[in-house]
């Protein structure tokens, strides 16, 4: 068995969504002053590894306690998208055939460095795509991408809302470089924040 780390490193350097840089690590009590270590993290939801609840989008969408686990932890598939530029559409899928109900999308975000400037130009799943996949997998409950957002630029955050309307989970900002596609144990912990529309996680995959 071999397990995998799929997560974001969290630093006060890291990318962040639109170079918002709002990741503050503070000491509270030093070794030198107070014979003990402890700190304090300020950041946000939607920062590095994290779970989108419906209510990110939707006005009545449920918040991120409501995530069922067993949507978290399965078998999941990592498709290689690597190739593509822009937008992954649904012509970019159909040949693909997805056996998994939970689905991680490996793209060229996945190269760019844990503390790089933020891309404006990264690869995502656009509505087309994600009205494919609701339409022609029924089975699926989760699906993952590598990079703090699963769309970029659409209208009515198209792909979101698609997703959400379908009951499917969202997880962002996953770290696919040294992943090869193929099938994995898929496990993915929000922290149990309340009545929020999103939730850091950890995220780790089991290769057997």
């Amino acid at each position: 068995m071999k397990i995998i780390d799929i997560s974001w490193p969290i630093s006060d350097t890291m990318t962040t969504y639109k170079d918002k840089n709002d990741v503050a690590l503070s000491w509270v009590k030093t070794f030198e002053n107070d014979k003990v270590r402890e700190s304090a993290l300020c950041m946000g939801l939607h920062t590095g590894t994290h779970i989108d609840a419906p209510s990110h989008f939707l006005q009545n969408g449920r918040t991120i306690e409501w995530t069922t686990l067993d949507y978290l932890i399965d078998d999941c598939q990592v498709i290689d998208m690597t190739g593509v530029e822009g937008a992954i559409t649904a012509e970019h899928l159909q040949d693909i055939s997805i056996t998994a109900a939970i689905i991680l999308f490996k793209t060229r975000n996945s190269f760019l460095h844990n503390n790089a400037p933020f891309d404006a130009q990264f690869v995502y799943l656009d509505a087309g795509a994600a009205a494919y996949l609701t339409a022609t997998y029924p089975m699926l409950k989760t699906i993952g991408i590598d990079y703090l957002g699963i769309e970029r630029n659409q209208p009515a955050h198209c792909t979101h809302t698609t997703l959400f309307e379908n009951g499917i989970v969202i997880v962002e900002g996953l770290r696919l470089l040294h992943v090869e596609p193929g099938i994995y144990q898929f496990i993915c912990l929000p922290l149990a924040i309340q009545e929020c529309e999103a939730a850091p996680a950890r995220a780790i995959l089991i290769s057997q």
